[in-house]
């Protein structure tokens, strides 16, 4: 299967250059001028940009949380896929009393076949044992050299410092990344009891039940565990300016400690949580939204570097009988919200487009770290010879409002509902095969496929 872009600007983290290129069995063959192969499909993407498949390293698709499961894999994925994002790296969690390669299992067996874009797991711990210590070693060799650990949901997925270290300091044998939700579980659930005491119920009071100092600590917390075990970290999704300051300053110390936000983080505040009629429900998220003033100091961390990556954190309920389990209870609605399809055009039209950040710097954000950091790269993260031909192109001359209606994620409503963006992917390939074309999903589910990963990341680099 042979194909050729053609008379493109490819963007890579790193150049921008005119040029053709020539896909061959699912791979890039050549990057050049005037490329002709015979009995190659011809792709036309005059004025408009090339980029290397996204690489969504934060996602919650098809996964069950506070007993309410979220969307599904047969729609999350083409949303992935026309938001140009081409492999996504979700999270799986462990079954306590089970081990993690199970856990990573049941998660394949329930994407087997019903992804359009290639996927991946990190895996959740939950119950750490001796035994299942020592498994991490065949985990890594499993392909799947990522944990994460909640310092958050006490009672439910909270694990304890103890769990934390050792898993740092045996990860750290076989080139495994632990990656942290860094919120202080344990006062947390004090404030919230408190706050149900008060007659608290609103939707609002879930932010005030987790306030950033919370985050804060643990972040702080984390990185010292970490510093201890002598082993990288990635902290996930960070809220705002008091955490990101923390990562600022112990990467001034030297140490390897990693880290993304997410675009709700960049766009929403917590004036979203006070919309009437419940309305603020779709809009709670664990960490929660934070005062706008926040979105400045997050795109100066993006620009510095004391952030890598930005991950949709794609988490999606239904707002009409999952959201509203929470009406008269806040700690009851469904954690989490969307952002899988529209992560890149959202970033290019409020980053790259008001000069906060160059598209260079976009497609390191949303590709090519993500891609590092995760043992996927060079496969998957730029446009190379020998690169998997994941491949999207992106017309910067369109405008549109982001709507429930023409979005594809598969719940009632958009976090982002009436966000113009400026900007449209027309056209995605996978393993050179072309999944959206001319701004419509034409692949098909089961397109795509676990991918085994490899350890000692960009975490690993020593600078």
């Amino acid at each position: 299967m042979r194909s050729i872009i053609k008379n493109g600007k490819v963007v890579t983290s790193t150049d921008s250059y005119d040029a053709d290129i020539l896909v061959v069995d699912g791979k890039i063959e050549q990057i050049g001028k005037s490329i002709e192969a015979k009995d190659a499909t011809i792709i036309d993407a005059q004025g408009k940009y090339v980029l290397p498949g996204f690489v969504d390293e934060h996602t919650h698709i098809e996964s069950v949380f506070g007993g309410e499961q979220t969307a599904p894999w047969k729609t999350e994925s083409i949303a992935s896929a026309m938001g140009g994002t081409t492999t996504i790296i979700d999270f799986a969690l462990q079954t306590k009393g089970d081990t993690l390669i199970n856990g990573v299992k049941e998660w394949q067996e329930t994407a087997k076949g019903q992804s359009a874009v290639d996927y991946s797991f990190h895996i959740g711990v939950t119950d750490l044992r001796e035994d299942v210590i020592h498994e991490i070693p065949s985990l890594v060799e499993y392909g799947v050299p990522t944990l994460k650990i909640f310092m958050a949901y006490a009672n439910d997925l909270m694990a304890d410092d103890e769990t934390l270290f050792l898993t740092l300091e045996k990860s750290k044998e076989v080139g495994a990344l632990v990656m942290v939700h860094a919120e202080n579980g344990s006062v947390i659930e004090a404030l919230q009891k408190k706050c149900l005491e008060n007659g608290q119920v609103d939707p609002y009071f879930h932010a005030v039940s987790r306030p950033m100092e919370l985050e804060t600590e643990a972040t702080n917390r984390a990185i010292l565990l970490a510093e201890a075990a002598q082993a990288p970290i990635f902290i996930v999704h960070v809220s705002g300016e008091e955490p990101a300051q923390v990562i600022r300053d112990a990467k001034a110390k030297g140490l390897p400690v990693y880290s993304e936000t997410c675009p709700h983080y960049l766009f929403l505040s917590t004036e979203e949580l006070k919309r009437e009629n419940f309305e603020g429900a779709k809009y709670v998220c664990s960490p929660p939204l934070r005062d706008e003033k926040n979105f400045e100091y997050l795109w100066n961390a993006l620009k510095d570097e004391t952030i890598q990556a930005i991950g949709s954190d794609h988490c999606s309920f239904f707002f009409e009988k999952q959201k509203e389990r929470g009406k008269s209870d806040f700690t009851k609605i469904p954690n989490g919200g969307n952002g899988i399809e529209h992560r890149f055009p959202l970033l290019y039209t409020y980053g790259v487009h008001e000069d906060k950040i160059s598209l260079n710097k976009l497609v390191d954000l949303v590709s090519t770290n993500p891609a590092k950091v995760n043992g996927l790269f060079p496969e998957k993260g730029t446009i190379a010879v020998g690169s998997d031909a994941d491949i999207v192109i992106f017309n910067p001359d369109t405008e549109q409002t982001i709507t429930h209606e023409t979005s594809h994620q598969g719940t009632d409503y958009d976090m982002f509902e009436g966000f113009e963006t400026i900007g449209k992917v027309t056209d995605v390939l996978l393993r050179g095969k072309h999944i959206v074309k001319g701004s419509k999903y034409i692949g098909k589910l089961g397109d795509g496929e676990f991918k085994e990963r490899k350890p000692f990341g960009l975490a690993y680099n020593k600078k």
